[in-house]
């Protein structure tokens, strides 16, 4: 079955995270906040912050977020069930990103930032991501963004580790993104232009 086939399949559906869906996030993330009590904080928390925090804090913190009416993300839904995840917002909402030497600021334009991914484990190798990453665009566009920008792993899907929560640089090509910049050999800076 082709990947255009599952997609289809799948009958998926697109909602910005708000309070009235933050139960549906806690069950999608499950009791280990997908990856080791990350709860989508580890771009918001500089160096030992997000080390302290991880887990029930690091939950709390990213409830707070979104009960102050700030969207984090999309949540992506397939017959009415949770199944996928993308966080993206300004990048000026992304403080370790400033402090990464790999992912240091391009240039002084404003860029909307595709920091995450979480795809619930029976939907991977499905092009769950994929479709994640255009509805960003379009979110990121609707709210008056230019410039999307994302920091991939540019390996080979196959060599890619079981995780890759920032994607890999060939889904990013995929959906229109031109690179930018590299400072590390596996890590390039990735922008879409709308």
């Amino acid at each position: 079955m082709t990947t255009d086939a599952l997609l289809e399949e799948l009958d998926l559906s697109f909602h910005p995270l708000t309070s009235k869906l933050w139960r549906d996030f806690e069950l999608l993330f499950g009791e280990q906040g997908a990856c080791e009590g990350c709860w989508c904080m580890y771009w918001k928390l500089r160096g030992k912050a997000f080390a302290q925090n991880a887990g029930d804090n690091a939950r709390q913190m990213q409830k707070n977020i979104v009960d102050a009416k700030i969207i984090p993300g999309l949540l992506a839904y397939s017959e009415g069930y949770p199944v996928g995840w993308v966080a993206l917002e300004p990048r000026s909402q992304y403080p370790r990103l400033a402090h990464t030497r790999a992912l240091k600021p391009v240039d002084a334009q404003e860029v909307w930032s595709v920091t995450c991914f979480f795809v619930e484990k029976k939907h991977r190798q499905r092009g769950l991501a994929l479709e994640l990453l255009k509805a960003a665009i379009a979110h990121a566009k609707k709210n008056g963004a230019k410039i999307v920008e994302g920091y991939p792993l540019d390996v080979e899907e196959h060599e890619a580790p079981t995780l890759v929560f920032t994607g890999v640089a060939s889904m990013f090509r995929q959906a229109g993104f031109v690179e930018v910049a590299r400072n590390a050999p596996t890590r390039p800076i990735f922008r879409f232009y709308i």
